[in-house]
């Protein structure tokens, strides 16, 4: 893969990701309705440094072991078939009309579900400045690396993408962050800004297809990475 296609297949792998409904999510959503349409790209930031962090020592820290083309290819095979997995279940979901946003609006009074509950259940209090902007950070870095889900994303599909993106040394791997760091700002910025000021933005059927489209692209792309790795063996 060139540098374009790595930073446009970041990106959208990137959204397939950020699109469910997880622990993150359910943070920004709740969150932004007390706080604000910041809290969003707040929360990415520190998800962001997390991540940073882990592509460092993937990228730098294991080059000598990710460099063996035997290792590459098992990674290659072994995140391709997380990623037809993932993808594959996405598609299914989004089929049956099995995904839901879960998002009310603040102005309905009637919000349910856990984002709803998770909202109801926080204290209502002033909050500094510097905590206005830095709980949300802390939250995202502290939830992001509490799921075991994002785990098991870089231990198999971001490790398979930094094997590739290796090849074209640093440009290659700031090709792949860009492209992935990106999916997560736009998605949860806006998922922030249409809480924050109480308007649904985003209808159920838009949802529901863009979550089949991202399943299917990364079907797609999870043969392209299988089939790449069983080339190398």
């Amino acid at each position: 893969m060139d540098l374009p296609v790595i930073f446009l297949t970041a990106l959208v792998v990137g959204y397939s990701g950020a699109l469910m409904p997880g622990p993150l999510l359910t943070m920004v959503v709740a969150e932004s309705a007390r706080r604000g349409a910041r809290v969003g790209p707040l929360a990415i930031t520190g998800h962001g440094i997390l991540e940073l962090a882990l592509l460092g020592g993937l990228a730098f820290g294991l080059t000598q072991v990710l460099s063996s083309p035997a290792v590459s290819a098992v990674i290659g095979v072994v995140g391709g078939a997380v990623m037809l997995w993932m993808g594959g279940g996405m598609a299914l979901e989004a089929a049956r009309n099995r995904v839901d946003l879960g998002l009310k609006t603040p102005a309905s009074g009637n919000r349910t579900g856990a984002a709803g509950e998770e909202r109801a259940a926080l204290p209502r209090h002033s909050a500094s400045p510097r905590e206005h902007w830095l709980r949300p950070v802390l939250s995202g870095a502290v939830v992001s690396f509490s799921n075991p889900y994002w785990s098991l994303w870089w231990a198999t599909i971001g490790a398979a993408y930094v094997v590739a993106a290796a090849v074209h040394g640093a440009a290659g791997i700031a090709a792949f962050f860009v492209g992935h760091i990106l999916s997560d700002f736009t998605w949860y910025g806006f998922v922030s800004v249409s809480v924050a000021y109480g308007r649904r933005f985003l209808g159920h059927a838009f949802y529901r297809w863009l979550i089949f489209g991202c399943g299917v692209f990364l079907v797609g792309l999870a043969f392209s990475f299988i089939v790449w790795g069983a080339r190398t063996l």
